[in-house]
């Protein structure tokens, strides 16, 4: 019984983790789940939101040079 016992449990430890690896890398399975979960987690951009956020860096970026140009005139 122990060498039956010790070759399934072989088969076994061998058996489960290349059967996942080759579960895991079908490319079907990653373009169904993966890549639709992602999706839904991260939807595509809309114009108006790239166009709100680039707005916003340049008012950051003036507000922040502004403030550079008043310390520097005030030190002088």
């Amino acid at each position: 019984m122990g060498v039956k016992l010790e070759v399934f449990r072989m088969t076994l430890y061998l058996t489960f983790p290349v059967a996942m690896f080759w579960i895991a890398n079908q490319a079907e399975w990653f373009e169904e789940y993966v890549i639709q979960r992602k999706r839904e987690l991260c939807p595509p951009e809309k114009e108006g939101q790239r166009r709100e956020l680039e707005e916003f860096k340049q008012k950051i970026r003036k507000q922040r040079e502004e403030k550079l140009l008043r310390t520097a005139q005030q030190s002088s």
